[in-house]
């Protein structure tokens, strides 16, 4: 055998064990490190802040990291409690209204039963006393049976679910001493950002390395930020369009509820019809048909500009050909679920990062070396 391909195939699996090795360190080390890691984004996506304040402002940056944190967090606190304002709103309107429509609900079911359950149990205690004694023996075995099972199964669920609240309770703690490590490591990462990323990270590398690195974080920083831009369109589009389908409904509160739905959007799939679904339900069975009807017709319209705009608007904001980020949502969604809608697109994007820094072209001359085949 010609020695090129032994030494080709040696660098080949050499490349591919690095690549499963570094992938392996990344995630026993992230489970350790994981708030710097949090911190290491947080201070990535500040970064630009940062810098116009430093840059244009003549703040010193520690001061404009911390002007930038407190700015952030009084935008979410900010959000937060408009949101628990509006919703503290509603709820005190449908304490007012829920109760009439219960008693509709309730009317309902009563209707049902009498109406559908009754005589249909009749005909089935008609038809079982007319078995034989062996079938009543048969039938009643399987109905103890799956009794004893749905018993069973009811009470694994409710003994797990209070053997889970003390670990629900202990996530608390542990959670703000991962938020406080996580500020810390924004704030100390994003103040010395230019001497980590120029100095000490810089000197590690060779200078094509380095090249590379900084084609694959610029092209990664434009294609998260034009990702949270996407994000940001739809759910912005989603909202106008409830809010607008509303207000011809005539729908209380149709800011509030649109508001919540725009937020609640954010879930692929399920995120609209988590409040679309039962709304519809709960109005046709309250006997509101014209309503649920047009409720119908207003989630339908916000599903199908979903699928239809996000391709567009992620490929325009990311940069990626339509199709390929069409392909990227399937895949990640059928390969490791909802979270595969965000992890899709990212990869492609890594992927196409990396493809134009040329390190697959390098990885590549790496493996074929300068040896030549006969």
């Amino acid at each position: 055998m010609n020695p090129a391909y032994i030494y080709r195939t040696i660098r080949f699996f050499f490349v591919i064990g690095v690549v499963i090795l570094s992938l392996y360190a990344f995630l026993y080390l992230s489970k350790v490190t994981y708030p710097f890691i949090i911190g290491l984004a947080i201070a990535f996506l500040i970064n630009p802040l940062v810098n116009i304040m430093e840059v244009k402002w003549k703040i010193p940056r520690a001061l404009a990291v911390l002007i930038a944190l407190v700015l952030i967090f009084a935008i979410f606190a900010g959000l937060i409690t408009l949101l628990v304002a509006e919703i503290v709103s509603g709820a005190d309107y449908l304490a007012k209204v829920v109760p009439q429509h219960l008693d509709t609900l309730i009317d309902f079911v009563e209707q049902f039963f009498a109406g559908q359950i009754i005589p249909l149990y009749n005909q089935l205690a008609s038809l079982f006393n007319n078995l034989g004694t062996g079938q009543q023996d048969t039938i009643m075995t399987n109905i103890e049976n799956v009794g004893k099972q749905f018993g069973s199964t009811l009470g694994d669920f409710i003994q797990g679910f209070f053997e889970k609240i003390p670990n629900i309770l202990s996530w608390f703690p542990n959670a703000a001493t991962v938020l406080i490590f996580s500020l810390l490591a924004t704030f100390f990462i994003s103040k010395d950002w230019h001497r980590l990323s120029g100095g000490i990270f810089s000197r590690m590398l060779p200078s094509r390395a380095k090249k590379s690195g900084r084609t694959v974080f610029a092209d990664l920083q434009k294609a998260l930020f034009g990702f949270v831009k996407a994000q940001a369109t739809l759910v912005s589009i989603t909202t106008v369009i409830i809010l607008a389908g509303l207000l011809i409904l005539r729908v209380d509160y149709a800011i509030t509820i649109a508001l919540v739905t725009g937020l609640v959007d954010i879930i692929p799939y399920l995120g609209t019809g988590l409040i679309f679904v039962p709304w519809i339900i709960y109005e046709a069975i309250g006997g509101e048909m014209s309503r649920a009807l047009g409720l119908g017709i207003l989630y339908i319209i916000v599903l199908v500009q979903r699928q239809i705009m996000e391709p567009k608007i992620l490929s325009s904001s990311i940069g990626l050909d339509p199709l390929a980020t069409l392909i990227a949502l399937f895949a990640g969604f059928k390969l490791i679920g909802f979270l595969g809608l965000i992890a899709g697109p990212v990869t492609l994007v890594l992927i196409t990062t990396l493809h134009k820094a040329g390190v697959f072209r390098d990885i590549w001359m790496f493996i074929k070396g300068n040896e030549e085949a006969d």
